[in-house]
């Protein structure tokens, strides 16, 4: 794509380098942004980097906050003897939206996935590990992506709690196998927490 201006190319570029978002697109977006008045631009372009640096994760859940512990673990109606284990923050936006469940969260940040060279150690494992021994919840709930990867994920985590004593169970297959939990539909993710069954090897 040959640009009148480096300057548009760059930012084109920059833009491309988002998932989801090719050339074409990063070019529409740029060029609305160029209509935009240098007063919206720069509060545009200053909301991210508020973002990156203000932004962390919790120290207990691992889930993105402004504050060092977030606003569901912080929360002392939520069922702290309860513990939904998913991939990243757009899972529990997706669990949240059912309205379904009222428990506590860890986010691994990922799943074990051998083929992109993610393994245990890159996941935030080791954290829910000494978690779980400190706060001795009741149930551990499996709420990762119905993949190959996903089912990997689980095995592990099922054989470093299988001595713990505590009840580990899993969604209910109403979430389609090889789907990804945050784009299955409300009522069935709903439906699926409710419904959550033991998991088995």
């Amino acid at each position: 794509m040959n640009l009148p201006s480096k300057h548009l190319e760059e930012a084109v570029e920059q833009l491309s380098s988002l998932p989801g978002i090719g050339k074409k697109t990063a070019l529409r977006l740029i060029l609305n942004i160029l209509n935009r008045t240098e007063e919206e631009v720069e509060k545009f372009s200053y909301s991210f980097l508020k973002m990156k640096q203000n932004v962390q994760n919790c120290k207990i859940c691992k889930n993105v906050t402004d504050f060092e512990i977030c606003s569901i673990c912080s929360n002392p109606k939520r069922d702290a003897s309860i513990i939904c284990i998913v991939e990243d923050i757009r899972d529990i936006l997706a669990i949240e939206a059912t309205q379904s469940y009222n428990g506590l969260y860890h986010v691994l940040g990922g799943i074990i996935s051998p083929m992109d060279g993610v393994g245990p150690k890159d996941l935030n494992i080791d954290s829910l590990l000494s978690r779980i021994e400190t706060s001795k919840p009741d149930e551990i709930i499996f709420a990762l992506s119905a993949t190959m990867e996903g089912d990997t994920t689980n095995f592990y985590l099922f054989k470093k709690l299988n001595n713990s004593n505590i009840k580990i169970t899993t969604l209910s297959r109403g979430v389609s196998i090889g789907a990804e939990l945050q784009y299955a539909d409300e009522l069935t993710l709903g439906r699926s927490l409710i419904q959550r069954q033991l998991f088995n090897q």
